[in-house]
């Protein structure tokens, strides 16, 4: 399959090959739901910590004779019956949230969503992106007449920049836009894909894209087969 290139003035240059195998997928939401349900559970921090009677500071004496005050019986302040005193069953760092994923079917997810978007037209492809200033501005402007001249997103708020290579200008830029993100090509994940509306690719990060999930093990139909065999049959 073929996708349109565009130049830094946002004018179509030229058209280049893309695979199937990558960006011409159907979307299945249960695949793509488990494998982002694992990233966001496999990125949580565990924060909250309690401690129980026996770190809590203090408490070593008993407050008073067992029997004689008329009082209950008690063998510590810090009990979690008193007031300052420890947790019973409360949060701990030892709780473990991650969950395992197979490599094919997070990159099946993948594939599926960048398939998604650019059934979409909303993956766009540019010769280049940089910039000459590394000027928020310069960025905004960029961006505003990409929504001018491509109507399938022009109402699109949110934009990820996808990039083969680290470029401390666009970076820079970027910083200051609260709706707009860079990434790089080899850390592509569902989760960032799937947040933003629409994605700007430079064509060395779409052929790195191609190149890192080429191996992508997607099983298809025997009609799907075929209509791939007829389109090349016809080239």
């Amino acid at each position: 399959m073929k996708i349109s290139v565009y130049n830094s003035s946002v004018e179509k240059s030229k058209d280049i090959e893309i695979s199937q195998r990558i960006f011409g997928v159907k979307p299945k939401t249960e695949v793509i739901h488990q494998v982002v349900i694992a990233q966001q559970a496999n990125a949580r921090q565990v924060l909250a910590d309690t401690k129980d009677k026996s770190e809590v500071r203090g408490g070593g004496k008993k407050p008073w004779r067992q029997k004689g005050t008329g009082r209950a019986r008690h063998g510590s302040i810090r009990s979690p019956l008193w007031r300052g005193g420890g947790v019973t069953f409360g949060p701990t760092k030892n709780r473990n949230f991650s969950k395992g994923i197979n490599k094919k079917q997070r990159q099946l997810a993948m594939a599926m969503c960048l398939s998604n978007k650019v059934s979409e037209n909303s993956f766009l492809v540019f010769e280049n992106i940089e910039l000459a200033s590394g000027k928020t501005k310069d960025l905004k402007d960029w961006i505003a007449t990409i929504k001018s001249k491509v109507a399938d997103v022009k109402d699109n708020k949110k934009f990820l920049l996808v990039l083969d290579k680290s470029d401390d200008k666009i970076n820079r830029a970027v910083n200051n836009l609260d709706k707009v993100d860079v990434i790089l090509a080899d850390s592509l994940n569902c989760v960032d894909i799937l947040n933003h509306d629409t994605m700007l690719a430079s064509e060395k990060a779409v052929i790195k894209i191609d190149q890192h999930y080429k191996q992508v093990s997607i099983k298809r139909s025997q009609a799907t087969v075929a209509k791939e065999k007829a389109v090349k049959a016809k080239k």
